[in-house]
């Protein structure tokens, strides 16, 4: 903190939180209820959805106590020594984790290296999660929510066609993830059928209010899902939802880097943000870190379709995500924090000149995962990012992302990042295309 006094203090917590997970300890019991403080009885917390990747830094078989059937989603930092101000983290489950999540006399509360750091809140778990579809499918399998309830997370499929390492991005564990929760019995549709989608969000949208966006993901198709392409299979969902549901969320679109006579449609059906996710900036390490990516569409031609997505979606609402940290990973990746940073902020300068804003998901090594066996990036490394990112987006005088709430510390509830976080506070809403 001494070394970055320009920084929220809020950011150093949460970003270390996400590069290292944290420990439960005995905090929490599988299906149990969180306690208040006064002593009244709490509506059980959110538990962990895995609702894409594990985001975790050990596989389920080495979890001991169980810890993925009783983590929270997230978990909210506020208070203690360091006054935080309130700050939503994804909770990325290790054992090993120097931060560890606990109890005392005043509630939930979190330590490092047995110093207390912060009061802890657990999200409150929404009434639908206790629901089944006429299927019987859990809710929550089919539209979990992150992001302390702002955000419906829709993976229509579960799996990704770029498989075996000359094919999957190297830090994705999508294809493992998907056979260690069937491993461990959870409920895990390989492909969500349209139907199941919409029975979910009539559930969700007779009763929520928190939700504002989804965000309609999943894995890559090369070639055909159910006799469709990557485009065709999403769209189904998009236009099934905006013609129940016109408006009613602000629509987002995870795929591949598309052409922009493919994207249309979505626009048409009403998707407001396309996130073509870029990964990593520098071209040798494109090619190593994503070699399906690299091989099946290619770099130059990937940037050149997000420039074009402008013509369709706007700039703004066009928000290629980066893998924060994967740039150093062994053993191809920068030594030098210096030239890692030098790295990513030409990526970021050229998207920011062309009005396009990226965003961040900081990497945590997933044990299941190609990369899964090392250390993340150092967390002087992510904390030199958010100010290169900041100070970038501020020089082009742009807007933080839309679709991700509000902005500022103390205000952000993007939880797999805290680049929200370090940006000044404001509401943000979608910009028209």
């Amino acid at each position: 903190m001494e070394e970055f006094p320009d920084l929220p203090r809020e950011v150093f917590f949460k970003e270390d939180l996400l590069r290292l997970g944290l420990s439960l300890g005995d905090a929490l019991r599988a299906g149990g209820a969180a306690p208040k403080t006064d002593g009244a009885a709490q509506q059980p917390y959110q538990e962990k959805s895995y609702f894409i990747f594990s985001f975790d830094r050990t596989p389920i078989t080495e979890m001991s106590h169980q810890e993925n059937l009783r983590a929270p989603e997230e978990i909210a930092l506020t208070g203690g020594p360091f006054l935080l101000r309130r700050t939503i983290v994804s909770v990325r489950l290790n054992p090993e984790s120097p931060y560890l999540l606990g109890r005392d006399d005043d509630g939930f509360a979190l330590w490092l290296d047995g110093q207390l750091i912060a009061r802890v809140d657990l999200p409150p778990r929404p009434a639908y999660y206790g629901k089944t579809l006429e299927s019987g499918k859990p809710v929550v399998e089919i539209a979990p929510v992150i992001e302390w309830g702002y955000l419906i997370y829709l993976t229509a499929f579960r799996r990704c066609q770029y498989v075996g390492t000359d094919q999957e991005c190297r830090f994705c564990d999508i294809n493992p993830n998907f056979d260690q929760q069937r491993a461990a019995g959870r409920v895990y549709t390989t492909v969500k059928d349209v139907d199941e989608v919409m029975e979910a969000l009539d559930l969700i949208a007779a009763s929520d209010t928190r939700a504002k966006a989804y965000t309609l993901t999943g894995g890559s198709v090369t070639s055909q899902l159910r006799g469709q392409s990557e485009s065709e299979f999403y769209l189904r969902y998009a236009q099934a939802i905006e013609a129940r549901y016109p408006g009613r969320w602000i629509g987002k679109a995870v795929m591949q880097a598309m052409p922009a006579e493919q994207l249309r449609p979505f626009r048409e059906a009403g998707i407001k943000i396309y996130h073509p996710n870029y990964e990593v900036w520098d071209e040798k390490l494109f090619a190593w870190l994503c070699p399906g990516k690299s091989s099946y569409i290619g770099r130059q031609t990937w940037i050149d379709r997000i420039l074009d997505a402008r013509e369709v979606f706007g700039a703004a609402n066009v928000i290629p995500n980066f893998v924060g940290g994967v740039e150093m990973a062994r053993p191809h990746g920068f030594t030098d924090v210096e030239q890692a940073i030098r790295s990513t902020g030409a990526g970021l300068e050229f998207f920011m000149s062309q009005g396009i804003t990226p965003r961040f998901t900081t990497w945590c090594p997933e044990p299941l995962s190609n990369l899964g066996l090392q250390e993340p990036a150092p967390l002087e490394y992510h904390l030199r990012l958010l100010q290169t990112y900041r100070d970038t987006l501020a020089r082009h005088r742009l807007a933080p992302p839309p679709g991700y709430g509000a902005s500022g510390a103390g205000n952000a509830v993007f939880s797999v990042s805290a680049f929200m976080d370090v940006l000044p506070a404001r509401e943000i809403t979608v910009a028209k295309s």
